[in-house]
């Protein structure tokens, strides 16, 4: 067993892509032994007694995240220490310089991951994490250019999307009215619900009984609410959920006959959504999805076969993309299929077994440079 560190400020049962994509790897790479190194969180006790992962856990402090972040790397090197790993995975590029204090110290290679967001947020520190690592992980296309804008080298960079839960129960029966399903949290403009809320009123007006279900909640939420009621859609066009368990959660992508998240750009044209694992899910549940044509969604959806790709800033070509789907049945029905054949390439055994490909490849034969 290949004695791996892995280092991360998110991991569940904090909600969020990133803890997903940590969490599912570590459980299911085959061959190595990994202890995870990681920040508190409401309910990680609980979480932490029922699951087999060797986890520590550094309290939150009752400051900045960047405080906790930085205490974060300086227990990482002393778990480093104790650990005695043959390799180093950090899952974020703020693990960044812990990971390269213990590459220095104990002279093991690192392997990095990046998302996207963050490379647009800090790209120095982006920059940082890939000069001082033997091997990047890159979750898309898309962020493994942004990568290589931020200074790594492209022969380092190695693309592995992230991967999915299949659906291992009996489904839901489909919703009797036209359903459109978002699940986003309420954090980020550039989600797009903005643009479903104007693209719902038009395909509300085409689609009679047509619903918007959004899951989801956030800071965002009222604004949200309060353009839909100014654009003269009623209740009985939207349901804002909020925050619902996995299994609500799962039924809904079973109901739902189009899943949109039309993720744009934010202000500057820069980052936005790195990969997108929400539309594999939505496809594994053999819903079809419209997306924006940005970003890494351009490798989670394959256009015109398991979705459709939209101009994300164009409420007309969303709402059109949906009326699209929802009117032609067969269309759907044949594009949820082929989704649900390509969520199973990427279901999170495969993945987890190229991550941990990958990460015993560099530890047998990197040694960093000093």
């Amino acid at each position: 067993m290949m004695r791996t560190l892995v280092l991360t400020p998110d991991f569940p049962p904090a909600p969020g892509g990133i803890q997903h994509l940590v969490h599912r790897t570590v459980s299911h790479a085959p061959g190595l032994e990994c202890r995870i190194v990681t920040l508190d969180t409401p309910g990680a006790e609980e979480f932490d007694r029922a699951g087999a992962l060797d986890v520590r856990r550094l309290p939150q402090l009752p400051a900045p995240r960047p405080v906790s972040a930085l205490a974060l790397n300086g227990a990482a090197v002393a778990q480093a220490l104790a650990f005695r790993p043959r390799v180093v995975l950090s899952a974020h590029t703020v693990m960044s310089p812990g990971a390269s204090l213990i590459r220095r110290a104990l002279g093991v290679p690192v392997v990095q991951y990046f998302h996207g967001k963050e490379i647009g947020v800090r790209p120095r520190l982006a920059g940082f994490a890939a000069r001082n690592a033997d091997a990047c992980i890159a979750v898309s296309r898309y962020t493994k250019d942004l990568v290589a804008q931020a200074g790594g080298d492209r022969e380092k960079i190695h693309l592995i999307h992230p991967g999915v839960d299949l659906p291992n129960g009996v489904a839901a029966e489909p919703a009797e009215r036209p359903t459109v399903l978002t699940i986003a949290r309420m954090e980020d403009r550039y989600k797009g619900h903005d643009v479903m809320v104007r693209a719902m009123s038009l395909v509300a007006a085409r689609i009679p009984g047509a619903q918007w279900v959004v899951i989801g909640d956030g800071p965002l939420r009222a604004a949200i609410a309060e353009l839909a009621c100014s654009s003269g859609i009623g209740e009985d066009v939207i349901r804002f959920l909020g925050a619902v368990s996995d299994a609500e959660r799962d039924a809904w992508l079973d109901r739902a006959h189009v899943f949109s998240m039309p993720s744009r750009m934010p202000a500057g044209g820069y980052v936005g959504e790195g990969f997108g694992i929400v539309y594999l899910e939505a496809n594994a549940h053999r819903c079809p999805v419209v997306a924006g044509g940005v970003g890494g969604a351009v490798d989670a959806v394959l256009d015109g076969e398991t979705g459709l790709l939209v101009d994300p800033e164009d409420h007309i070509s969303v709402g059109n993309a949906l009326v699209e789907l929802l009117q032609n049945t067969a269309q759907r029905h044949a594009m949820g299929e082929a989704g649900a054949r390509r969520a199973e390439e990427f279901a999170w055994p495969r993945t987890a077994e190229r991550v941990a490909r990958l990460v015993t490849e560099i530890a047998a034969s990197s040694a960093p440079r000093r």
